[in-house]
């Protein structure tokens, strides 16, 4: 591997919106040691005590004009983390999930359009839809299935136009299924079907999987994840938007297999109606990050469910 890249951010000033939660407050915790970090995050979801030690907390909205103009101050980098996380919420409430994501995102460009400050702004696999081909390339079309990830589209297209039309460093990262320890330890939230089924597992539990089991999902680290932000935030090649997963398609069915077999679990797994609308399969092509943010993700499925249930395993 090559060197950490968050030590080409040494003495900055960073602010990571959404720091308190799952993805923000691993990268919060990878950015505290090197620069001066400020968290801004409501807690609607996130929890406070995810923010680690060293990073100022800011509870506010990145909606809210007087709590951005607060956080960003000094700021050289914003990792914009701050969206709807959930998926299914945004069926629910569509209206609410635009305005927490793609308005959310538009005040934030525009804030950091003032302050000077690069943003690396996380989106999702959700905006391409059902693709037409495997492995999903970042040119491909993209067709969302959901509001939530139309609001994502949104956020990224924002997100690319303010560096094509007021020259500001922007970032986009294309995330695809994100796994791994919580900030305590417990699973990352709504829609990680990874962490559900090791907490029903370990909990003797039935694990539920939609429709056969057969569809597949790339599953990214979140430790690579953040490895993927770092980069965004150093590299010359802005502007472009990058897809950040394994490289590699699971089987949910698989999934559920792989975390029985691991825990020794005597958990059934069963099937229920597949989810109207799902896309069947997604598999992230990574050569676009490989080349121009020098991104290599360094979990397998295998080492990361492993280390996962490992560390799952370790009491207290």
């Amino acid at each position: 591997m090559t060197t950490d890249p968050a030590s080409e951010l040494g003495g900055q000033r960073v602010l990571v919106t959404g720091g308190a939660g799952f993805v923000g407050s691993h990268l919060t915790g990878a950015l505290t040691d090197r620069c001066e970090v400020t968290v801004l995050d409501d807690c609607s979801t996130g929890e406070p005590g995810n923010v680690p030690d060293g990073a100022e907390l800011i509870r506010g909205d990145v909606r809210d004009p007087t709590d951005l103009e607060r956080a960003m101050d000094g700021v050289e980098v914003v990792f914009h983390q701050a969206a709807l996380a959930d998926a299914r919420a945004s069926l629910r409430s569509p209206v609410e999930g635009h305005r927490r994501t793609a308005t959310g995102t538009v005040k934030v460009l525009d804030a950091a359009r003032r302050a000077d400050a690069r943003v690396v702004t996380a989106s999702s696999a959700a905006v391409y839809g059902r693709p037409d081909t495997l492995p999903i390339r970042e040119s491909d079309r993209k067709t969302p299935l959901t509001p939530y990830g139309i609001d994502k589209l949104a956020a990224d297209q924002y997100t690319r136009r303010f560096a094509d039309r007021y020259g500001l460093e922007t970032v986009t990262l294309r995330y695809f299924n994100v796994y791994g320890p919580g900030p305590t330890g417990h699973r990352s939230g709504p829609g990680d079907v990874v962490g559900t089924f090791l907490d029903r597992a370990r909990s003797g539990d039935v694990l539920p999987i939609e429709g056969d089991g057969t569809q597949t999902r790339d599953f990214v680290h979140v430790e690579d994840v953040v490895r993927a932000n770092l980069r965004a935030a150093t590299t010359d090649a802005t502007g472009r938007a990058y897809n950040v997963g394994s490289g590699s398609g699971v089987s949910v069915r698989e999934v559920a297999e792989r975390v029985v077999r691991l825990v020794d679990s005597d958990s059934e797994i069963v099937h229920n109606d597949p989810r109207e609308g799902a896309s069947r399969h997604r598999r992230a092509a990574l050569g676009r990050a490989r080349s121009r943010l020098g991104y290599e993700p360094a979990y397998s499925f295998e080492e990361g469910l492993t280390t996962l249930v490992d560390r799952a395993a370790v009491p207290g």
